[in-house]
Formats: structure tokens, sequence, C-alpha cells
């Protein structure tokens, strides 16, 4: 699917020492960094996400545990399984989200290319599937 993809992230150290990764803006992703936030502790039930972006671009990392991240770009839908913190998975804009399946230690680490603004969101996919329609529509 475009605007999905995973990022391989380095990763520096030995198995002896542990391990380090760097994650620079406009280097090791294709943004600046505007936002930082995780999610942990949650319930294996739960959903989280549901939503979708106009403008904002997101890498999703998995810290610790595993976690499935639904995609839909208004047509198709796939899933990534994020489980090992050396792999992001980047989610471009006008990408329906859910995160589902989190394991009890799930620690989800997600980079923002903009701060928080509530315009920018999409919260019912209906409203997103028809943003969607519009937008192609305006091309």
């Amino acid at each position: 699917m475009e605007k999905c993809e995973f990022i391989k992230l380095s990763k520096i150290g030995t198995n002896i020492l542990g391990f380090l990764t760097p994650i620079e803006g406009n280097k090791d992703i294709p943004f600046d960094i505007k936002r930082v936030y995780y999610l942990y502790n949650v319930p294996s039930n739960i959903k989280r996400g549901l939503h979708a972006h106009k403008t904002l671009e997101q890498i999703l990392i998995c810290l610790n545990g595993t976690v499935d991240i639904k995609v839909s770009d208004g047509e198709t839908e796939e899933v990534f399984q994020l489980n090992t913190p050396d792999i992001g998975l980047y989610i471009g804009p006008k990408i329906w989200r859910e995160m589902v399946n989190f394991t009890h230690e799930t620690v989800l680490l997600v980079l923002a290319s903009k701060n928080y603004d509530e315009e920018d969101y999409i919260r019912d996919y209906h409203e997103f599937q028809e943003y969607i329609k519009n937008d192609k529509i305006t091309f």
C-alpha cells in the first residue's frame, strides 16, 4: 500500500553490551519530528487510533511487546505487525489506522511530523472515505 512501509532503523551495539537505535528527522525518517508520544498498558481487547490524518506523517515503533497496525487507504486494507525496536512503520497522510492486539508488555512509540492539531484528524471511517473520494476528484 502506498504511504505505508516498514523502515529499517540503525541498530548499533552487540548482544553483550546491548543496542542503541538513533533516529534523526529527515535522515533516518522522512520528516522532522515535531511530537513524540507512546502508548503502554493497553488492554489486548482495546483498539487505539481509529482515525486518519489529512497531512500528518507518523513513524510507529514497537519498543517492547507486539502490536498489529491495521491501515486502509479507503479502498484496500493491510495489517502490519510491529514487534522489534529497530523497525518502524511509516504511515503517511490520508491513511486510516487502527492499533490492535496489544500484548500486555507493549510500548508503542509514535514520532509525528506536526504538533497536535485536532483539525488534522478524521475520526469517522465513513467521513474518511468521503474525504478520500473528494480528494481524488480535485486532481
